[in-house]
């Protein structure tokens, strides 16, 4: 590990100006969350209100993740050319008129086409919030801050799993599931203008040749020594440019690309996305009234929050790997369990319940806090934004591939569907030991020289 030196931003404190900027930016995580999660609530009142067969229920569940493919796609490249700051504005536009386009749409084909710019937000949110919080914070406190985005992103979701209760409860299907979706107009302003508020990354500005406005931006944040931490930066940038123009796929970047794709792919492979979107319908099938089914949900949800606020705790103190050590085992045995209920005859709700909150409760203190935090750390700089855009855009190509499918593949397969998702995970605690690149506590700038160290 290479040894911090004045100036490191290990050396910075942790301000109130940093936590602030963390936070306002990850009120993206908290749409992100809230957008991703809200049409569980809304499904069966689409497939009536549209007519639409279970094929075209996961198409329209899985046309906002198409978006997202797109948007974390196109997003790593506006973010380096004209800054972090500049596309999170246009992500918290985009919220707003998503938000209040699908609740008043006349008809299918404009619900779709707005739930499809919704997913362009999350998807280039995906990539541009994770990237900006990993460059305002001390290494020290990265994994905590970046997973700030995370923590976001779950208590997104539990409001959605709550509005959507609520809201069923207050108003009949054909008017609820309007309100549902534009509940999130009120997130989506106050993003809008906090958004309004932030510094650019003193990183990004760095790299531009901005030097002044980064060092004011360093003060601003809190650095105790932002002209020796800007020099870091700019000898990380020359040694990179060393190597040729900042290309993504290059040999000197094998490693990182290698492990971005994959860990994105394994986190979708856990089945998250099919339990979140279809977690009413799950439970139904495990013999829960409507009712009780979005109560079990919201159950889901908290369990959700509660351990991404444990994740919070745990992901600096004890590293990135032995979380995934720990989650990749009990999210395999809590989704085998699953599996094997559902293919009883008479299967147990109960233990299909405790098995659901133990796989969201492994896969909340491991791989969700996790991914979005690995993935901002293991580049260098100079290609940061097209790896986050890399690792995202795989993750979301699974999403939209596992949720379409997933309706139409759980009503053939049944509980092996879960069964699979179980194998995928113990999978993923070969690839962890293996493979896997422990990134805790390293400054950004040293990324790529532990990287040739190993």
């Amino acid at each position: 590990m290479p040894k911090q030196e004045a100036g490191d931003p290990a050396d910075a404190q942790v301000t109130a100006a940093i936590v602030l900027s963390a936070a306002g930016a990850a009120l993206g995580g908290l749409l992100f969350g809230f957008d991703t999660a809200v049409i569980s609530g809304a499904t069966q009142a689409l497939q009536a209100h549209f007519s639409l067969t279970d094929a075209s229920l996961g198409f329209t569940v899985s046309s906002a993740l198409i978006g997202t493919v797109i948007g974390s796609l196109i997003a790593g490249a506006p973010a380096d050319r004209y800054g972090r700051r500049a596309v999170m504005l246009s992500v918290a536009m985009a919220y707003v008129v998503s938000s209040i386009g699908t609740a008043v749409a006349p008809g299918w084909a404009v619900l779709i086409a707005f739930r499809f710019l919704g997913g362009l937000a999350i998807g280039a949110a995906s990539v541009v919030t994770p990237i900006y919080i990993a460059e305002v914070a001390p290494a020290c406190f990265r994994g905590r801050l970046v997973a700030m985005n995370q923590l976001n992103i779950v208590l997104g979701i539990l409001i959605a799993f709550l509005s959507n209760y609520i809201i069923a409860q207050a108003l009949p299907p054909e008017r609820a599931w309007r309100w549902m979706f534009g509940i999130v107009a009120v997130p989506s302003i106050l993003y809008l203008f906090v958004t309004l508020t932030l510094p650019e990354s003193p990183r990004w500005l760095a790299i531009k040749g901005a030097r002044e406005k980064a060092i004011s931006t360093m003060r601003r944040l809190g650095f105790l020594h932002p002209a020796a931490e800007l020099d870091r930066i700019e000898m990380a940038e020359r040694r990179e440019m060393a190597h040729g123009s900042p290309r993504l796929f290059q040999a000197a970047h094998s490693v990182p690309v290698a492990c971005a794709i994959a860990i994105a792919m394994f986190n979708q492979l856990s089945g998250i996305n099919a339990l979140l979107y279809y977690a009413p319908r799950i439970f139904e099938l495990a013999g829960a009234g409507a009712e009780s089914a979005l109560l079990q949900s919201v159950a889901v949800g908290g369990t959700n929050l509660l351990f991404t606020v444990l994740a919070f705790f745990f992901i600096d103190r004890f590293g990135r790997k032995p979380l995934l050590y720990v989650g990749s085992v009990v999210c395999g045995v809590a989704l085998l369990l699953v599996g094997w209920q559902l293919e009883r005859a008479s299967p147990d709700g109960t233990l299909i319940l405790i098995g659901l909150l133990g796989f969201i409760a492994a896969f909340a203190i491991s791989q969700g806090a996790v991914i979005w935090v690995f993935i901002s750390e293991v580049f260098p700089s100079a290609v940061r934004g097209k790896g986050q855009a890399l690792g995202s855009t795989t993750h979301w190509v699974m999403a939209a591939a596992i949720t379409w499918l997933f309706p139409v593949v759980a009503g053939s397969v049944g509980g092996w569907v879960f069964a699979f998702f179980g194998a995928m995970m113990l999978l993923q605690f070969i690839w962890t030991w293996r493979v896997m690149p422990e990134t805790n506590g390293i400054a950004l700038e040293d990324m790529d020289l532990r990287r040739d160290a190993a």
